[in-house]
């Protein structure tokens, strides 16, 4: 008897195991076939997706860059790392390369020349009249993206600045609370979204693949160009090879810019009266002395006209 219900109760245990395999092959089958329906009827096909996309997007700015490329090609090429650096620093706007900004360069300098040349045209001016407004449009059209350029550099610089205090004092807390510093670099990536925390996600990515931290810590301060960032990446890693805490450096590097942003703090409000002379010189005083003087003058007027 007690080998008959052995055998029964291996056998009830091996149905239901056939039943539960037979469910799970069948819910495998109908995910696969959802998998493969989406696949081909929904829009993630390479085509699909494309035809989807904006027709500036699938066509314009593609021929554009192109063009871009090709005028750059044409473009003097001296300065390519220059301008590289400086589209780092800017936070590579638009996805522009030094090419690209070399071609857009070339680009509105001969735009400018024909926009002035053709306003110097039109007032009916002589030949030497429209080549010089010819050659002003080009000279001016060239130097827009230029300044275009170093409006977003100093923008991207400022911002920086501004965020990287806090950044500091962040960094601080979590190596005080027992991380490293690449994991800091992640916390505030995770938790932040500025320009900063993209550079320390970055820096991240880079010892991810295989960089050495103090080579991401070079690129940093390499694309940041900000003198707090590179003073402080350039003390990391002076504490690193001399063998000193990096909790202890961090500390002494937020005290000392806690006391550079006072500084700059006082030196900002000892500037402002400075500042606020000249619009007190030429547009408050003018309307004070309207008020008080004004209505005297008719009255002096006609002491002397009497």
């Amino acid at each position: 008897m007690t080998g008959m219900a052995l055998l029964i109760a291996e056998g009830l245990a091996l149905a239901v195991g056939l039943v539960w395999v037979a469910i799970e092959i069948r819910r495998r089958e109908r995910q696969t076939a959802q998998h493969l329906q989406a696949a081909v009827g929904g829009p993630l096909l390479a085509a699909s997706l494309e035809l989807k996309a904006p027709f500036a997007e699938r066509v314009l700015l593609p021929g554009v860059r192109q063009l871009l490329q090709r005028l750059g090609a044409l473009s003097p090429s001296r300065n390519i790392e220059k301008l590289r650096h400086e589209l780092l620093v800017a936070g590579s706007p638009q996805g522009l390369t030094a090419m690209d900004l070399l071609g857009l360069r070339l680009l509105t300098a001969i735009a400018g020349g024909l926009l002035f040349g053709g306003a110097t045209a039109a007032a009916h001016a002589g030949g030497l009249r429209i080549a010089g407004g010819a050659a002003l449009g080009a000279v001016l059209g060239q130097m827009l993206p230029g300044f275009w350029l170093h409006r977003r550099m100093s923008r991207r610089r400022r911002a920086l600045t501004l965020a990287f205090p806090n950044a500091l004092d962040m960094l601080t807390v979590c190596v005080d609370a027992g991380l490293g510093l690449e994991s800091a670099f992640l916390r505030i990536s995770e938790h932040w979204d500025n320009d900063l925390a993209h550079e320390f996600r970055r820096a991240v990515m880079e010892i991810g693949v295989g960089m050495s931290w103090r080579e991401a810590l070079h690129n940093l301060a390499y694309r940041t160009d900000v003198a707090p960032i590179s003073s402080t990446v350039v003390v990391l890693l002076q504490a690193s090879q001399m063998g000193y805490s990096i909790s202890d450096t961090l500390h002494a590097q937020a005290d000392q810019l806690r006391v550079q942003r006072r500084q700059q703090a006082q030196e900002l409000a000892r500037k402002a009266p400075l500042k606020m002379l000249f619009p007190m010189v030429f547009f408050i005083m003018p309307a004070i002395l309207a008020v008080v003087i004004g209505p005297a003058i008719p009255a002096v007027m006609g002491v002397f006209g009497g």
